[in-house]
């Protein structure tokens, strides 16, 4: 049975998982109260950070604009344009046995596409979550749902796997920022 989370609880992920190396890492959202004509694109990043907190370069960026990390170690598995559907939207995959050394952290965010030109904010988002399944047998392992009412934000940070102690852990951080992809990438040191 799956650990769920709190805004700003930690579990030890791979402690009480012996072996556990491969995670797949869903994100899903509903929209409401939007009727302005356009799609809901919601897209899904993984951002792979030093002790710093920064990328150590703008490839350690997985979005729909670079799917794959060098290492090998995150995947993203591609852009759904409209979050139409049931279960996760978007999807990224973790090895953690590819992760660099110098990674510390790998930090989950969710911006949406285009969201001042479409006059959208996460305020129009419900039922948005993370989870982490255990790839070799499809086992939930961790889930936050944001129960956060977010109002004028454009970008969240949702959570973090983050190495302790030689172990991984995860983090449910539910933090937002106004600005989009933009801020966040200015904020974990990307250059836009």
């Amino acid at each position: 049975m799956a650990v769920s989370l709190a805004k700003g609880q930690k579990v030890d992920l791979t402690k009480g998982n012996p072996g556990l190396s491969k995670l797949i890492v869903g994100l899903g959202w509903d929209t409401n109260r939007y009727d302005g004509g356009h799609d809901f694109d919601l897209d899904a990043a993984a951002f792979l950070l030093a002790g710093n907190g920064k990328v150590s370069n703008d490839a350690d960026f997985v979005f729909y604009g670079n799917l794959k990390h060098a290492s090998g170690s995150v995947e993203h598995m591609g852009d759904n344009l409209t979050g139409a559907g049931d279960g996760d939207d978007e999807q990224i995959k973790v090895d953690l046995s590819k992760v660099p050394a110098n990674i510390e952290k790998i930090g989950f965010t969710v911006t949406i596409y285009e969201s001042d030109v479409r006059n959208q904010n996460f305020g129009q988002v419900d039922n948005a979550y993370i989870h982490i399944m255990d790839e070799a047998n499809n086992t939930e392992l961790i889930r936050y749902d944001l129960g956060e009412d977010f109002s004028i934000e454009t970008a969240v940070v949702v959570g973090e796997l983050y190495r302790n102690n030689g172990q991984w852990k995860f983090n449910a951080i539910g933090s937002g920022f106004q600005g989009g992809l933009k801020a966040l990438c200015q904020n974990y040191g990307v250059n836009v």
